[in-house]
């Protein structure tokens, strides 16, 4: 089995091994993964180690790495919107959660090829989980567009932005919104909900299509349009800028406990 990590900003991950398939997702800097296919026009299928989604990717995007790298499961991210890293050599800047595989004191190297940062570092699971905290994390992509299939500061979608924050309090979430809502315990109504907590809407046809963070149970972020700030009650979430409500509530879930 061949192991790889995600050498450039941003990876767009596709349904298919063609620039005009659909972006199903992303991965971002330092993001490891295993090579499954190797198809045409140096196109790879790979399936990513963080949520174990598969999709195609450009080779030239990624470094072969060891196992020792891959396995790796305490990375440190960036902590800063846009951030320097030397790769082999030259500087180029990656966003806000890209992962630091294997750095150690500021340095690794990925099989052969040098990796340096020098720059503000986030550790999952040092800091405690509390509405600072998240709001912290969740509030550094205020205003980012929305994106299908996107992960980063650059555009994101709304559950690849759940999971993007949550990433950063060393909670796991799967990719899409209908995976994520079925982890974690249900929370009966909005005045039970702490900070934190993740609000489901579905469609006509019943289907989750959307999700967004809660701070209070008067207030969501999410990525609609761009991430923001809205408001939301028991029938759903009433955007403050049309004034029209936009997404109906399905259901809430707990997927950890915050320290106050």
């Amino acid at each position: 089995m061949k192991y790889a990590g995600c050498c450039v900003p941003v990876s767009p991950l596709r349904k298919d091994p063609s620039h005009q398939s659909e972006m199903v997702s992303q991965l971002l800097f330092g993001e490891c993964c295993t090579i499954l296919e190797y198809g045409t026009d140096k196109w790879i299928k790979v399936k990513c180690r963080y949520d174990d989604y598969e999709g195609w990717c450009q080779l030239s995007h990624f470094v072969e790495i060891g196992e020792d790298n891959y396995r790796q499961t305490n990375a440190e991210l960036t902590n800063d919107w846009a951030n320097e890293v030397e790769y082999n050599g030259q500087h180029m800047f990656v966003p806000l959660g890209s992962t630091l595989t294997s750095l150690n004191h500021g340095a690794a190297f990925w099989q052969k090829t040098p990796v340096k940062f020098a720059g503000k570092v986030w550790k999952p699971g040092i800091e405690k989980l509390t509405c600072k905290t998240i709001k912290q994390v969740a509030y550094k992509f205020l205003n980012t567009s929305y994106l299908w299939g996107g992960k980063s500061v650059f555009g994101i979608d709304c559950s690849g932005f759940s999971q993007t924050v949550y990433k950063f309090l060393d909670v796991k979430l799967p990719r899409d919104a209908w995976q994520q809502a079925e982890k974690g315990d249900t929370v009966s109504t909005l005045k039970e909900t702490v900070c934190g907590d993740l609000a489901f809407f579905d469609n006509e046809e019943g289907r989750i299509t959307h999700v967004g963070i809660i701070l209070s149970p008067q207030e969501i972020i999410h990525s609609s349009g761009k991430v923001r700030l809205d408001k939301i009650d028991n029938e759903g979430i009433f955007n403050l800028e049309t004034k029209q409500r936009t997404h109906k509530l399905r259901i809430i879930k707990r997927c950890f406990k915050i320290s106050g």
